[in-house]
């Protein structure tokens, strides 16, 4: 395996991609604007996420072509969920285009992907994937994991169970269940959401939504992806999480380096004071060591398939513990006024405790990375 430089250096092209959807994020989701969306009743900008696709066809950037989307590597996507995370993006975006897109581009459903792939890409559908239960664990393979039953008669298949922590599961209108039935563990498509029972999850970030979807002989059709298929991708979703991650990360230590140049103390400016500024270049190091496992997951992702769920595994667990300390940094490191409504930080702590526990905490991972390099 020869990892080329370019795993972790942005081409011209990423570059000026980066930086226009930096501009876009700047425009369409400062500071004030979240908090507007966080409060709302949907937890989205129906007027942004439809700019999103008609000006830089984000949802559909790692689409294949033939189903409607860019074609573009996994790469550019991950360069986009990092500056989503730095945005502090609220929205489905993640829910629609990285784990439902994920699931049907990994499956082997080719009148599947046809059917729903492109109305994901151009934002016409926002779907989203239901898997945790309860117990909220991520693996399919689990025991006990999925207690969802599917079952199988001449007019197709209905789905009976509930599934907690769906992310954007109300505001969705195409839902990807994962159930069990007599055989194995499958992932079963629900068209009709009025179908479902749906109601809103209490949640300590308000920027993800979550709901608690509530399944009685509801009917679906089947999608034709092996447990593996659907750990793949998990997997895919975590590379991509990571690099979110890492953009909030850069956002938290950015602002306290920003305070820690304009607040004085003692008629000096904080971060001349020798424990702040090693507070600020640890926080440095741990962000650039975690930028480099995010992106060379991401970099995997196409370039070594076989390898990349370990990378995937390595690079959320670690980018979990980073972002959750980058976060906390930046309140304390902001004194008093870190700990008040009135400034953002709180938001990245918020989104850092959620994103920590999305697709599985740091434990977890690291117990996949142990089974997938043979520990």
């Amino acid at each position: 395996m020869t990892v080329q430089s370019d795993a972790f250096t942005d081409s011209d092209e990423q570059r000026e991609f980066r930086s226009a959807v930096r501009a876009f994020f700047a425009h369409h989701c400062p500071e004030n604007e979240v908090r507007r969306v966080m409060e709302s009743t949907d937890g989205y900008d129906p007027a942004a996420w439809r700019a999103m696709a008609d000006q830089l066809n984000l949802q559909g950037l790692a689409i294949p072509e033939e189903y409607g989307g860019e074609g573009f590597s996994y790469r550019e996507l991950a360069l986009v969920l990092e500056e989503m995370g730095a945005a502090l993006l609220p929205g489905p975006f993640f829910a629609s285009a990285v784990l439902a897109a994920g699931v049907l581009v990994a499956s082997d459903d080719e009148p599947a992907k046809r059917q729903h792939l492109p109305g994901i890409a151009n934002a016409d559908t926002i779907a989203t994937l239901a898997i945790t239960e309860r117990n909220g664990t991520w693996s399919v393979d689990a025991p006990d994991a999925i207690a969802t039953r599917a079952h199988g008669g001449s007019d197709g298949w209905t789905l009976s169970g509930t599934k907690h922590y769906v992310l954007d599961g109300v505001l969705a209108d195409l839902v990807l269940v994962v159930a069990r039935t007599d055989a194995d563990v499958g992932v079963f498509i629900v068209e009709d959401v009025t179908t479902l029972e749906r109601r809103p999850q209490a949640t300590l970030d308000p920027t993800r939504r979550q709901a608690v979807i509530k399944l009685s002989s509801t009917p679906a059709s089947r999608l034709d992806i092996t447990a593996a298929g659907i750990e793949h991708a998990l997997s895919r979703a975590a590379a991509a999480l990571a690099n979110e991650q890492v953009g909030g990360a850069q956002r938290c230590l950015d602002q306290a380096v920003g305070y820690a140049k304009v607040r004085h103390q003692f008629g000096k400016p904080i971060g001349s004071f020798q424990a702040i500024r090693h507070r600020c270049a640890d926080l440095m190091l741990d962000i650039e060591c975690a930028r480099g496992a995010a992106q060379y997951a991401a970099y995997a992702v196409d370039t070594f398939p076989a390898e990349f769920p370990a990378a995937a595994a390595l690079a959320k667990a670690h980018c979990s513990e980073v972002y959750a300390r980058a976060a906390a940094a930046n309140i304390q490191l902001h004194g008093g006024i870190g700990f008040t409504w009135e400034h953002p930080a709180h938001m990245y702590f918020k989104r850092a405790k959620s994103s920590s526990l999305l697709l599985g905490d740091a434990d977890h991972h690291r117990r996949l990375l142990a089974d997938r390099v043979g520990i």
